[in-house]
């Protein structure tokens, strides 16, 4: 790691550098001139206008301001890799690494608004910035793009960031503004401090904007669709490489931290990085929901919890869980289990289709796990009981989380949106959900038979609502038992 100088944004004063003043004559000389040909618009572009405008029709007359967020310091001279906010990346189609500190204002004009965005263009060569700023200096972070070169990739107009603080006060206080809250809190301290806020008004209003925002997500255009299914198809790549160096997991020890990593090397290799904290939980591990530790050992016999997602460079992630019998046959009493979430995730997607609640997935999918449940003689009411919100919740001991969840530029995506729209909302053509039921049976429920304690399965599916009924996104991996242990053998050459 290079040393940083003494023009970063984070001072370290016992290892500055100073520059003399020959080399500050010196470095900006005998470089290549840059492009002088603008670079071709994001794909995204195409379908981000009508985005913007869709927002903008929520909020006539009034001054929005989205933006990307700034860079998170880490190692005192590092920073963490920069992901911009999910509203920011959806409005401008700007994805990894873009653009940090930049900020998307949607200008009221006329019947509707004009949108620019507000960001730090490349500096010339004989600023210090060049060659001194660790943070967003050419030589440190790369070359960024200029005024125009910016505008060509998003379609939009362009601004430097320097001018966004005038064109935040610009006609106030006649002109309502509202600013996405949790993205930079510079920038929220500026829109609070221009709109004097002395109440909360200021906050509903933000929070009116942020609902809108995520809302706007619920549904996915065409293009955000073919974004999640090369998502899915990557995940699928990066599940067949883990099945594939099993064995050497299990040889290697600490094996939760060996698939973690193959896994994640794919992710890099074919798209940004992992969409969240990869699961992967040998034996009892899976069991607990959140295991991202990822420290334990994977053993002959055992279950592997995988769920992982690729996050493509737009920024769009998969969410997809396969629970794989390490040795590549599930026993019997592995089996019976796996099958009951099986049968209870093939009654979930039935249930996805248009005109159904969201809610109607979980439903149809719990039924069929009370149902094993009661079978099994775990629980002590009628599945009728049990599943009564009021009266019963049994089966919620060995299933304790819901069956679905909104996905897209967020694992969880759309999570501001109003409970009727979304738990209790209609599933429309175009929305895309999760499926993932399971059953968690932990070593130390002394309520369940020896042989089902440490079992833990889940198995997730990522659907996309069409206008007669769904298509899995996620549909390269199998789900049936047999063909699990097919696909294990034949990639590991067995």
């Amino acid at each position: 790691m290079s040393e940083q100088t003494p023009e970063a944004p984070i001072a370290l004063p016992n290892r500055q550098t100073p520059f003399s003043e020959p080399f500050r004559a010196f470095i900006p000389d005998g470089w290549a001139p840059y492009p002088t040909e603008l670079p071709q618009p994001l794909a995204a572009t195409a379908w981000t206008a009508v985005r913007r405008d869709s927002i903008g029709a929520a909020f006539p007359g009034e001054r929005l301001v989205i933006p990307a967020g700034p860079l998170r310091p880490r190692s005192n001279d590092t920073d963490y890799p920069f992901r911009p906010h999910s509203a920011f990346a959806h409005l401008t189609g700007l994805g990894t690494d873009r653009e940090p500190d930049a900020v998307l204002v949607l200008e009221p004009s006329g019947a509707g608004h004009e949108a620019t965005l507000y960001f730090r263009p490349r500096a010339p060569r004989t600023d210090p910035e060049f060659y001194a700023d660790a943070r967003y200096g050419e030589m440190w972070v790369g070359t960024r793009e200029s005024l125009d070169e910016m505008a060509a990739l998003t379609g939009l107009a362009c601004a430097p960031l320097a001018d966004l603080s005038g064109a935040l006060a610009a006609g106030l206080p006649g002109v309502a503004l509202r600013v996405v809250q949790d993205a930079d809190d510079a920038v929220t301290a500026e829109v609070a401090r221009l709109r004097n806020d002395a109440d909360a008004s200021g906050k509903a209003a933000d929070d009116e904007l942020a609902v809108a925002l995520s809302e706007l997500r619920l549904t996915k255009d065409a293009w955000e669709l073919d974004q999640l299914r090369q998502a899915c198809a990557a995940t699928a790549t990066g599940f067949e490489a883990v099945v594939a160096d099993l064995p050497e997991a299990v040889r290697r020890g600490r094996g939760e931290r060996w698939v973690e990593g193959v896994f994640g090397l794919h992710a890099r290799h074919l798209g940004n990085a992992v969409g969240y904290d990869s699961i992967a939980a040998g034996a009892d591990h899976a069991n607990t929901l959140h295991w991202i530790r990822n420290d334990g050992e994977l053993a002959p016999g055992d279950l592997l919890l995988l769920d992982a997602g690729v996050e493509v460079d737009s920024l769009y992630t998969a969410d997809v869980t396969r629970t794989l019998p390490v040795s590549g046959r599930f026993s019997p009493v592995q089996r019976r289990v796996y099958l009951a979430v099986l049968e209870a995730q093939q009654a979930g997607i039935d249930a996805a289709r248009p005109g159904a609640r969201f809610s109607d997935v979980h439903t149809a999918a719990i039924a069929v796990i009370a149902r094993h449940l009661r079978e099994w003689g775990l629980l002590p009411v009628s599945v009728e009981e049990s599943l009564d919100p009021d009266r019963g919740g049994h089966h919620r001991r060995w299933m304790v989380h819901g069956t679905s969840h909104h996905l897209g530029l967020d694992v969880h995506d759309c999570a501001r949106a109003r409970q009727e729209n979304y738990r209790d909302g209609v599933l429309a053509e175009g929305m895309v959900i999760t499926v993932e039921p399971g059953l968690y049976f932990k070593a130390t429920d002394q309520l369940v038979p020896p042989e089902l304690r440490g079992i833990g399965i889940r198995i997730e599916d990522d659907i996309a609502i069409t206008a007669d009924g769904c298509e899995i996104l996620s549909g390269q991996l199998p789900r049936d038992p047999d063909a699990v242990e097919a696909w294990i053998a034949s990639v590991q050459g067995r």
